[in-house]
Parts: C-alpha cells; structure tokens; sequence
C-alpha cells in the first residue's frame, strides 16, 4: 500500500479554485459599512465552507492566496495584518472540521451550532484582537481607528458567516449521503 506525501491533487484544485473564488467574492459581493476600509465580506461564508469541507491547510492557504490576491489586484498593496486573519480564521475553522464531519451528510442543529460557536470565537480573536493589533504594530495606525474597523469587520463576518456560511454547509452536506443510510452499489 502506497502511503501518501503532501496535498492531494483534489485539495491543491480546492485552494486554487477557492483562492480565486475568495477574489471575485470579495471585489463583487461585499458590502461597505461606511467605516473606512471595512466591508460586509461574502467571502468569509465561502472560506467557511472550503475550510470544513478540504480542511485546515486548504483554509489558511484559500484565505492567505485570496485575500493576498484581492488586496493586490484591487487596492495595489497588500494589507498583511488582514490577510493573516483571513489565514486564522480559514486555519481554525478547519481545525474543527472533524467535530463537524460535513461528509457524512449530517448538518443538524447540533453540528450547526458547534459550527457557529467555532466561527465566531475563531473570527472575534482574529478580527477584534490580532487584526487591529498587527495594524498598529506594524502600519503604525492609532489604536481607535483599527479597533473600531476590526469590530466592524469581526459583527459582519460573524453574522455572514453565520447565515450564509450555514446555509451553504447545510446545502453541501445534502448532496452527501447520510452515514446511517443503506445503500445498494
């Protein structure tokens, strides 16, 4: 039996797939608050599900490659302070994709609520703590202005993720098949 070395062939297709998807969301499916340089982030419920589905390598490198990506191609610079918490947040909820074990087509109420439970601790550290955190270590930017767009961004992504991110799972674990069900092959 041969043993495998690396990433699959399946999940190198995922990250550069959900890389590019991240992108397209995030340039054409945010919403801006009205809080300089913060936006209600589709793409997170996105990275939410690449990240439960492919597993905590796929989801800091899909949020690494994306963010990085999108912050080049459509800012000119890119702002690492965030694109390592999109890389926390996809790490983490991946971590935690086994408790979830969306492949075995079950995503009831108590898998939903272990999912949202993750999500939003994961993104309140990521987005209220290590984000305006970094922006001050390292773009040297006042402390009132970062903290105030990591809460902004941290409540939208919480929430998107939340609804959005939810019902994508719920969906994708219907084109499973259930692991208590009987089936002929």
């Amino acid at each position: 039996m041969k043993m495998e070395r690396g990433l699959s062939i399946k999940t190198i297709v995922a990250i550069g797939i959900g890389s590019a998807v991240f992108v397209i969301l995030g340039r054409f499916a945010s919403i801006p608050t009205g809080i300089p340089n913060t936006s209600i982030e589709t793409s997170y419920a996105f990275l939410a599900l690449m990240s439960i589905i492919f597993g905590p390598i796929a989801g800091v490198l899909i949020g690494l490659i994306g963010h990085a990506l999108k912050d080049a191609l459509f800012y000119g610079s890119i702002w690492w302070s965030w694109v390592l918490v999109s890389s926390f947040v996809g790490l983490f909820i991946g971590v935690f994709a086994s408790r979830i074990n969306i492949q075995s087509g079950i995503f009831g109420g108590k898998q939903i609520i272990t999912f949202n439970i993750v999500q939003a601790i994961v993104q309140a550290i990521g987005w209220f703590l290590i984000a305006p955190t970094l922006d001050i270590i390292i773009y040297a930017e006042p402390a009132n202005k970062v903290y105030l767009q990591g809460i902004a961004a941290g409540l939208s992504n919480i929430v998107t993720v939340g609804v959005i991110g939810t019902i994508l799972l719920i969906s994708y674990a219907r084109t499973r098949s259930k692991s208590n069900s009987l089936s002929v092959e």
